[in-house]
């Protein structure tokens, strides 16, 4: 029965997030053709940087609410509901933190004035996000997978017919308020996926006001599990952030133009490592559906069966990404130009492709020692990764090989990371 439910949450999950990439390339499809390469790079700047600040917001809270519901031990209405006031304080203060120094760190961090709105909306979007995320933990640790999938597929819909109507309507005022304009309407799109959510909540699922009150045992197991995870999760999005910043600064020191910069990863960051992270879909949906497997398994110390899930993981992640390494590294033209109308970053793409096929399998390992409670030995293998593509990103550029340092210091990063959380997936059986 466990083996059944394993695979049918890993087949919705799939379906779920094949239709989702689909949507999403469309939505990339959309955002590139109405904002140009230029506004597209202007946009990739600010990722980094949104991607810190949900690390920050979330503070792991999706995770190890899934875990400790699939332990299923507690009252699961207090474990989700009471960290949900706890979320929006944290939220709250990150929000006047923006308003604040949003000014500071578009101009002495990223170097691009036009990004300030954005990261002023960033702090907006911000609650609806950390809300939606802690509901799908709670699914996930039920082994629930349709109500996370059909709020992902209906909130892409909603912002693909966002997008389409405003982007044409901002542009004409300024990339800067086109991109602001994409980051914002994530509000909407992550409000529809809260409703949803809640839909499919039991029937049984009555809330009360004592719900809510934060029992002191339930934040400590909350947050035990939590920190660690957000330390390995903040660690990787302090590099991702720290990526626009170095390259920026070593290149306009070397010689490189602003405008050339902002071009060329735009091209990287937009178009290429999107395209090659395209079958993450299959492994983030495996990787989804193996953490309550995992976490129930090892802790009743069924070791070989876990063992077999993880290693079932691993084939099923090498079986979609083996194809997709061949077709990117000896014909990308191809979904270039079919998904982005663009035949730039072939280079790029050859170049990455093979080592892409590591990082195809480092989601399932990563998921594998969180959910045997190893997330302190995640975030090592995150922070090991961190520090070699920072120290390897600053030389690169240093070097004058323009976005080839960038390509370095990928490469080196998804090859230590991976080496890292497979050692460690194997020692914590022997």
């Amino acid at each position: 029965m466990r083996k059944s439910k394993f695979v049918q949450s890993t087949i919705i999950l799939i379906i779920g997030g094949f239709i989702t990439k689909i949507l999403g390339m469309i939505i990339r499809i959309i955002m590139s053709r109405l904002l140009g390469t230029e506004g597209i790079g202007v946009y990739m700047l600010l990722m980094p940087t949104f991607s810190l600040l949900i690390a920050l917001a979330q503070l792991g809270f999706p995770i190890a609410i899934s875990k400790l519901v699939a332990e299923d031990t507690k009252n699961n209405k207090n474990l989700v509901f009471s960290i949900i006031p706890v979320s929006l304080i944290l939220n709250v203060i990150i929000m006047v933190f923006l308003l604040f120094f949003a000014g500071s760190i578009s101009t002495h961090l990223l170097h691009e004035d036009r990004t300030t709105l954005g990261i002023i909306c960033i702090g907006f979007v911000l609650p609806f996000i950390s809300i939606s995320s802690i509901l799908r933990g709670y699914f996930f640790g039920k082994e629930k997978m349709l109500p996370h999938v059909i709020s992902n597929v209906t909130e892409d819909i909603i912002r693909l017919i966002i997008l389409v109507i405003g982007i044409p309507i901002f542009i004409v005022r300024g990339i800067e308020y086109a991109v602001a304009f994409i980051i914002i309407s994530n509000i909407v799109s992550e409000l529809t996926s809260i409703l949803i959510l809640f839909l499919f909540l039991p029937k049984n699922f009555k809330l009360s006001k004592k719900d809510f009150i934060p029992q002191k045992r339930n934040i400590r197991d909350i947050f035990n599990i939590s920190l660690p995870t957000t330390g390995s999760r903040l660690i990787g999005n302090i590099g991702y952030f720290l990526e626009p910043i170095i390259l920026t600064f070593v290149l306009l020191n070397v010689g490189y133009s602003q405008q050339f910069i902002v071009t060329e990863y735009g091209i990287i960051s937009g178009y290429v490592m999107p395209l090659l992270t395209l079958p993450s879909f299959f492994t983030m949906a495996i990787s989804q559906a193996l953490i309550p497997v995992i976490s129930k398994s090892y802790t009743n110390h069924q070791y070989e069966y876990a063992k077999a899930k993880i290693k079932q993981a691993i084939f099923f992640s090498l079986l979609i990404g083996i194809p997709a390494t061949v077709l990117f590294l000896f014909i990308p033209q191809i979904p270039l130009r079919l998904i982005y109308n663009t035949t730039e970053g072939i280079l790029y793409t050859r170049v990455l492709a093979p080592i892409c096929l590591l990082h195809y399998i480092q989601a399932p390992l990563t998921s594998s020692l969180q959910a045997m409670g190893k997330a302190k030995e995640a975030m090592h293998g995150t922070i090991l990764g961190v520090l070699s593509r920072t120290i390897m990103l600053y030389i690169g550029c240093s070097l004058k090989i323009g976005m080839w340092g960038l390509v370095l210091a990928t490469a080196t990063n998804i090859i230590l990371v991976t080496m890292h959380q497979a050692k460690y997936v194997k020692k914590a059986f022997y």
